[in-house]
């Protein structure tokens, strides 16, 4: 991994006992938003390695905007701690309507950085993590979506849930915009989230469609001509815990729901997701006669993306038929007010 060398651990232990440079006060250029619910231990290893990647970078500051989406767990506790003795400004937020995607909007609403970063609770960011992110956005483009690499925090875990690749790209319709970049390393301007909005609370995580709240932004997003690009750096390691090929299929079913979901929402506005289906349903038909299988590593089958995809797709239509319009019109003057904010450098 591209600035995960074995010494950042020992370099991280270092800055975490170093007399802090406190960024609380200061405006501050970058949000990190994270989204929890009853992790409280990988919780506060996601905050130290935040607070150990400000110190390292202590001309960029921040805050960590973290939303509890219904805790029964000693989240609130331990946050408490943390914020106490922290060396950066951190924002506890409740959210007691269910779903990742309602979290991640008050996360949203409640942040003050120009540059907002969606970090999941089970990872951990690099320590060069805003000097690479700074680099990125020095060159002044506010509109865009930028997701960095993703890599396994625990050897054990399968491999899923990561991005790799050594190249930076831009996103095309040619490929699937879920995974292009992932929802637990995903960065934007503010002006992007004033322009995409809110994010769409039937899906993800703890919704009726299970998951892709972050690859329908993506979809919104690249329907404005915003650019959706991938970077190798701005690393962060993701401690997902599944090291059970059973636990992978069941997380592979609730993302091919959303995506099913994704297809019927954005048919005329995103054919080519369409397109997408057709090709799996190709190749799902070729590895009956030996064919090869979605993700030979991890020895995923194309068919479950079938099923759950139609599957999704009908859900999606149920829940358009059936549901009112949300959020209501204060939550939604709110936000507004939230993100007209635009803090200088």
């Amino acid at each position: 991994m591209a600035g995960a060398d074995s010494d950042i651990p020992q370099a991280q232990a270092q800055l975490a006992t170093r007399p802090p440079r406190l960024s609380i006060g200061r405006v501050p250029t970058a949000s990190f938003i994270v989204c929890t619910r009853n992790r409280a231990e990988a919780l506060e290893a996601c905050i130290r390695s935040i607070e150990a990647a400000s110190r390292a970078h202590a001309s960029m500051a921040s805050e960590v905007v973290v939303v509890d989406n219904g805790s029964t767990d000693d989240t609130a506790e331990r946050l408490a701690r943390i914020a106490s003795s922290s060396s950066i400004a951190i924002i506890p937020v409740v959210e007691r309507r269910c779903g990742l995607a309602a979290a991640r909007n008050a996360g949203m609403e409640r942040s003050r950085g120009r540059i907002l970063i969606f970090i999941d609770d089970d990872c951990e960011v690099d320590l060069h993590y805003l000097r690479d992110l700074e680099r990125h956005y020095a060159g002044g483009e506010r509109l865009v979506i930028r997701g960095g690499r993703v890599e396994l925090g625990n050897a054990l875990d399968l491999p899923f849930t990561i991005k790799r690749s050594p190249e930076p790209a831009r996103f095309t319709p040619d490929v699937h915009p879920g995974g292009f970049i992932l929802g637990c390393n995903m960065t934007m301007h503010r002006e992007v989230a004033r322009r995409v909005g809110r994010f769409d609370e039937r899906f993800g995580a703890g919704s009726v469609l299970q998951s892709a709240e972050d690859t329908d932004y993506l979809v919104r997003a690249f329907q404005l001509g915003i650019p959706i690009e991938y970077v190798p750096d701005m690393n962060v390691l993701h401690y997902h815990g599944r090291s059970q090929r059973e636990a992978i299929e069941r997380l592979h079913r609730s993302y091919s729901l959303g995506n099913g979901a994704l297809c019927l929402k954005h048919l005329s506005g995103a054919p080519w997701l369409l397109r997408h289906f057709c090709w799996t349903f190709r190749s799902a038909w070729k590895e009956l006669w030996g064919g090869p299988r979605f993700d030979p590593e991890v020895s995923l089958s194309h068919w479950p993306i079938i099923f759950m995809n139609v599957l999704g797709a009908l859900e999606f239509a149920r829940c358009a038929i059936t549901s009112r319009p949300r959020p209501e019109l204060n939550r939604i003057k709110q936000t507004t007010r939230s993100l007209r904010r635009d803090p200088p450098c």
